[in-house]
């Protein structure tokens, strides 16, 4: 993997343009980071490589991870405390999540949200019942999107749903707002525009970079300061190889086309900036997307034992299953909850694969190639817990043990090769909660800051449905009022 070697000043003969801050991407990071900046009075120019801005943000469901009592929290009947959250996002993110800018967004959350509402982000006051969905409905903005009712989560931090959306579930209005907001702030765009390198002098300070404006070179002095947003790297496979080879066989990326290839990491890596958690991803096993009732069955690895509580988050079940199961597990679901495919549910995307059915668990564990005795004995023990309410294995919530008695009984086929798995890449440069880039003694490299899925951020290796698009709006900000606070 090369990074992408800066260009002195000594190289360069002329300035094209000159502003104060520049940003590179203008998805949601990119966006919150210029109103910021431009609204404290810095000239900002934006530049994207698209048409126009939006991104994977745009392309995204719209749903922010807020709590610590948001008003939408409040008018859905829900306390929320920001030391609940941080104790929840602490060991959500984890481990080893950076617990300064856990901190600040817990500390932030609401603020954040009257800052998104103050620019016109829309949410509808109603909340989404957590057993049949963690998607919004008309009229109905908050849900719950991690794993903060699941065991051991709701054991460290009491439980509250703090997912957002926006109304009609739609990033693309997100962003229309987001990049109107960044322009009537004063920011400039320029649109088409593929940043390459940065520029730097003979001290190392950034204090540029290098376009690709069609077929003519732009080369850019940012007086202040340059914000890379330009998102991860899951679409660069040369990347992924080098970083995280495993998250190969997942199959299918979460990114807008033609994004997400790590050109501002190796940027910024060029410059002297650390790159950190490379190999973290959110990898998404939707086994239970649209039939909620999945949950009610038990997840099984190729030896036919449990091996987690079903109800946790669906990033969850990607890593420990890619991860630690080598990606070869099942759904064992009975008649009473099997649904080929959900209505009002993405059959191309979203219809999974049965690899047998069966009378008993016997008949299945033989169809499927188990251990003998293997899968019939687990069904055995969780049927007679289940049957009571208790799952003393794995502490799945009482209100998903049901006993899996009625067969015909199938297995859903969860193995990697026959389920993609979808995926983002959360690895990115290494930042202060304020956006500064470090470098690999910690120190910030003078003239640089990133956002976004760029830097590795509040979920450094754990995830929650929202989070990224929090992590992207809120540190898009604190970039953005950071370098606007630069002398030039």
């Amino acid at each position: 993997m090369r990074a992408a070697a800066p260009r002195n000043t000594r190289e360069v003969d002329r300035f094209d343009l000159e502003t104060d801050v520049a940003v590179v991407g203008f998805g949601s990071a990119g966006a919150c980071a210029a109103i910021e900046a431009a609204k404290a009075g810095a000239r900002t120019l934006v530049l994207e490589r698209g048409w126009r801005g939006g991104g994977t943000s745009a392309e995204s469901t719209g749903q922010i991870y807020m709590g610590g009592g948001t008003p939408l929290q409040k008018a859905c009947g829900f306390e929320d405390d920001p030391d609940e959250m941080h104790k929840y996002l602490m060991a959500s993110c984890g481990p080893g999540a950076d617990e300064a800018k856990v901190r600040l967004y817990s500390d932030s959350s609401v603020e954040h949200y009257h800052w998104l509402t103050g620019h016109g982000i829309p949410f509808d006051m109603g909340f989404v019942d957590y057993q049949v969905s963690t998607m919004p409905e008309p009229g109905k903005s908050l849900s719950y999107t991690g794993s903060e009712r699941a065991w051991p989560y709701r054991d460290i931090a009491v439980p509250a749903p703090r997912g957002h959306t926006v109304q009609n579930a739609s990033g693309e209005v997100m962003m229309q707002v987001l990049t109107k907001a960044a322009q009537d702030a004063g920011a400039s765009v320029q649109t088409g525009a593929r940043s390459e390198t940065l520029v730097v002098d003979d001290d190392g300070r950034v204090v540029g970079l290098v376009a690709r404006v069609g077929d003519t070179e732009q080369v850019v002095r940012a007086r202040r300061g340059v914000v890379i947003t330009t998102g991860g790297f899951v679409h660069n496979e040369d990347m992924m190889r080098w970083y995280a080879p495993d998250l190969l066989r997942c199959g299918r990326p979460i990114a807008a086309e033609g994004g997400d290839d790590g050109a501002g990491i190796r940027m910024g890596i060029g410059a002297g900036g650390a790159a950190i958690r490379m190999d973290a991803a959110c990898i998404v096993l939707g086994f239970a997307y649209g039939n909620r009732k999945n949950i009610r069955g038990i997840l099984v690895n190729s030896c036919g034992q449990r091996y987690v509580n079903e109800d946790v988050y669906q990033s969850n079940h990607g890593e420990i299953a890619l991860k630690k199961q080598d990606g070869q597990v099942y759904l064992i679901v009975d008649d009473s909850i099997y649904e080929p495919v959900p209505t009002g549910v993405d059959e191309e995307l979203f219809s999974l694969p049965v690899a047998a059915v069966a009378n008993t668990g016997e008949e299945l564990e033989r169809e499927i190639g188990m251990p003998k005795n293997s899968l019939s004995h687990t069904l055995a023990v969780y049927n007679e817990y289940a049957a009571r309410g208790e799952d003393p294995h794995f502490h799945k919530e009482r209100c998903w043990l049901q006993a899996l008695d009625k067969p015909p009984l199938a297995a859903i086929d969860l193995r990697v090769e026959n389920t993609p798995y979808s995926l983002f890449t959360l690895g990115g440069l290494r930042t202060r909660p304020t956006g500064e880039v470090l470098d690999t003694d910690g120190a910030p490299v003078a003239g640089l800051w990133a956002a976004g899925r760029s830097a590795s951020g509040i979920p450094a290796q754990g995830y929650n449905s929202g989070l990224s698009l929090a992590d992207c709006t809120f540190s898009g900000r604190m970039a953005g009022v950071s370098v606007a606070g630069t002398s030039n």
